[in-house]
């Protein structure tokens, strides 16, 4: 929904520009949940339910799917992509671990409160299936194979 308020209002501001000025706009939108246990989670609504999350991932490993479209707002063509990648920690993590990554607030804002980056969680990290920039949110390799096919 809103990439879509956003290319109407491109689409808008493109109408409004005479024939041979028109620069060539390509939007970028992208999306990410965590899914884990068959579960789609999105960013935590609660405290607990942070805390829940962070405990699961420490027992049976988590993915992040993320989706990257790339629209051409004069043509309104689109390509899409779906990025997954899954992270494996040696877990379980202590409540210390828990307890600071949720006090620290951040995890919060983040798809499943899942914050791979953060020091608290490094030390558990054994291994990510696939690329951290994909696990953080937007993967640089998804994003230039889909802009290659427009440029």
């Amino acid at each position: 929904a809103k990439a879509t308020k956003v290319l109407e209002v491109l689409a808008a501001h493109d109408n409004d520009s005479a024939e041979g000025e028109r620069p060539r706009v390509l939007v970028i939108t992208c999306d990410q949940v965590v899914v884990h246990r068959g579960e789609i989670r999105e960013k935590p609504t609660s405290v607990d339910e942070a805390k829940s999350f962070i405990r699961g991932y420490g027992i049976e490993p988590p993915s992040t799917v993320g989706s990257v479209m790339v629209t051409d707002v004069q043509s309104g063509r689109s390509s899409l992509a779906v990025d997954v990648n899954t992270i494996l920690f040696d877990g379980p993590f202590p409540d210390d671990v828990v307890d600071g990554l949720v006090a620290d607030g951040t995890c919060m804002k983040c798809a499943g409160g899942l914050m791979v980056e953060h020091e608290l969680l490094q030390p558990y990290l054994n291994r990510i299936d696939g690329r951290m920039d994909g696990v953080m949110g937007l993967s640089a390799v998804t994003v230039e194979r889909l802009l290659a096919e427009y440029i």
